[in-house]
């Protein structure tokens, strides 16, 4: 049997970062990020040009090209684990277009959850360690337990920050999580639950869709 092909999908904060960890251990699948995708391929050339010439100049890259580089490590993976596109409806219908997935799993949780989560961050500035002052707190408070660092606030998390990137998320995001939806291909988690009872719900709705 050929190994599964997971889409991921949820607001900053949901978990998706740790669930794909899990996924990867678990069926040996690739994990593919867009960001990655986009700097293991910032030359890799498309009729648009390449990622380079748009992340250079500090500009979004265009769908297109996006489109592009995710289909190239699609088409290197037996089977995956998609985190962080599709971000956008046309994104999803070309995704649709390009490969079958066996489950596309969305990670329910309220906005103020998420608020906690991402501000809640804290990275050490000498080992770039990750804490977090209520769910893996430091066993000194603004002290890395890994190299004695001190831990700060990056500017992306602070509250200001984590409504806007839930504003765009809901804006752009939701539409591609009720494609979904229609499609009958949506399993819905929810993403409240300790992490091990989400990996459980998970990997469940994985095994149904296999």
């Amino acid at each position: 049997m050929s190994q599964p092909k997971i889409l991921l999908l949820g607001a900053p904060g949901a978990g998706k970062g740790t669930q794909s960890s899990n996924l990867v251990e678990e069926y040996g699948v690739e994990h593919v990020t867009t960001g990655d995708a986009l700097r293991a391929n910032k030359d890799m050339e498309t009729e648009h040009g390449t990622p380079r010439s748009f992340m250079e100049a500090g500009e979004l890259v265009p769908d297109p090209v996006v489109n592009e580089i995710v289909q190239a490590a699609l088409d290197d993976a037996d089977g995956f684990v998609l985190d962080g596109y599709p971000r956008n409806l046309d994104q999803a219908e070309y995704l649709a277009e390009i490969t079958d997935l066996d489950v596309a799993a969305y990670f329910e949780v309220a906005d103020e959850e998420l608020i906690d989560r991402l501000t809640g961050r804290r990275v050490c500035e000498d080992c770039g360690a990750n804490f977090h002052v209520k769910y893996a707190p430091p066993e000194e408070e603004g002290v890395c337990d890994e190299c004695g660092g001190d831990l700060i606030q990056r500017d992306d998390d602070t509250e200001e920050t984590a409504r806007e990137r839930l504003r765009v998320f809901e804006e752009n995001t939701l539409p591609v999580v009720e494609f979904y939806d229609e499609e009958g291909d949506l399993a819905r988690i929810d993403g409240e639950q300790a992490p091990d009872e989400v990996w459980a719900d998970l990997e469940a709705a994985i095994e149904d869709a296999l």
